[in-house]
């Protein structure tokens, strides 16, 4: 299975983007997707959960900005980002559970201007 990522870029506060983790290979099912961010000199944080079941759970800090969303015919999670703020600036992540098996996307830069 691979995981590619795309979308990110350089967009100005208050701006929009929209990220994409599009998933090949052997896929039964996904069991859970999620989004992380990995800001300078800090640690990886969560962003965004959704599970199969299409529960979602959202950090405090994205809550009503934020939207994961899937495409189960693409096996492709997006995490539609408004209202940007600088502090979202990152390296963001998708995180897939396939098969109950855990991968990685390659990461994907996010800079937020003020």
């Amino acid at each position: 299975v691979q995981l590619v990522e795309a979308g990110g870029g350089l967009v100005h506060a208050g701006g929009s983007l929209r990220l994409s983790c599009a998933a090949s290979g052997s896929i039964s099912r996904i069991n859970v997707m999620g989004w992380y961010r990995q800001a300078p000199g800090k640690q990886l944080e969560s962003v965004a959960v959704m599970i199969s079941g299409g529960g979602t759970n959202y950090s405090d800090s994205v809550k009503g900005r934020f939207n994961i969303s899937r495409d189960n015919a693409k096996n492709t999670v997006y995490l539609q980002m408004n209202s940007l703020k600088p502090e979202n600036t990152g390296v963001y992540y998708c995180n897939l559970v396939i098969d109950h098996r855990v991968y990685w996307g390659q990461g994907t830069q996010v800079t937020v201007s003020s």
